[in-house]
């Protein structure tokens, strides 16, 4: 399995800093971040290899091959790796445990420890969010429906539920087809603009395209999120990537996210 970790050290605070003077401080977070690539799975071609989606047409026990090697590999297990039926909406599941029935939405959330949540993209834009203060983690799966219907909406309203706080929330968007190479014809790009303001670009051959990540990076600033980073990498430009627009059929990576307790 080949991956991309990204991970920040914070701490959850309660209390006093000295504990003779109220409760002990409860231990830090660590929040994980996974990215992986087509690189080092099961899959045979077109699907080659690492392809993470069950939905493509691939065969089965090779993605369920490629879905335990991710488990295994972050250190999880595969019971620990919720996944979702994604239908380019804007529901949002809130999770307690990778078992029983696999929810269809475009997000999920949870406040549990070592619990990973995974979004699997091939152009759309992954989105992991995370709260450390509050122990809570998010994994959004935003194409242009969904991002422009306010499927971030969404995920922060349920996030707060928990506990998070618009404040203190850190984004990852993740790999996706760029603006200059997202075209649709003009009445689209406008019709998502009106959505999604800030996601309106030109194609590097002088046509209407989407920049989904800047109309997202924009939302989330206004709804009070400005903790935000960008993986900046094209999935149609970069061929360690899956994309559905350079490639059909095709398979689909992985953006995980969970939370666990530091250690001393």
């Amino acid at each position: 399995m080949a991956a991309r970790p990204v991970s920040g050290p914070a701490s959850r605070s309660a209390g006093a800093d000295d504990p003779r003077d109220g409760p002990t401080p409860a231990p830090p977070l660590r929040v994980r971040r996974v990215l992986t690539t087509r690189a080092g799975g099961r899959s045979a071609s077109p699907y080659d290899s690492f392809n993470l989606g069950d939905h493509v047409g691939d065969d089965p026990a090779a993605v369920a091959a490629n879905r335990r090697r991710l488990g295994d590999g972050i250190g999880l297990g595969p019971d620990r790796v919720a996944w979702m039926h994604q239908v380019h909406g804007t529901d949002v599941a809130v999770v307690s445990s990778a078992g029983g029935e696999t929810p269809t939405a475009d997000a999920m959330v949870t406040d549990q420890p070592r619990l990973a949540l995974a979004v699997v993209v091939a152009d759309c834009v992954p989105v992991l969010l995370a709260d450390p203060t509050a122990g809570v983690v998010a994994a959004a799966h935003a194409g242009r429906r969904g991002a422009a219907d306010g499927v971030l909406d969404r995920t922060l309203a349920a996030m707060a539920e928990l506990g998070a706080e618009p404040g203190h929330v850190e984004v990852l968007l993740g790999p996706a087809v760029c603006g200059e190479c997202y075209e649709v014809p003009a009445a689209m790009r406008d019709e998502v603009e009106a959505a999604l303001p800030g996601s309106a670009a030109t194609t590097r051959v002088g046509t209407p395209g989407l920049d989904l990540r800047a109309g997202l990076r924009q939302r989330l600033a206004e709804l009070g999120v400005t903790r935000v980073d960008t993986d900046a990498r094209c999935t149609f430009e970069d061929d360690q990537l899956f994309s559905h627009r350079r490639a059909q059929p095709t398979g689909r990576f992985a953006a995980v996210t969970w939370w666990e307790y530091a250690r001393p």
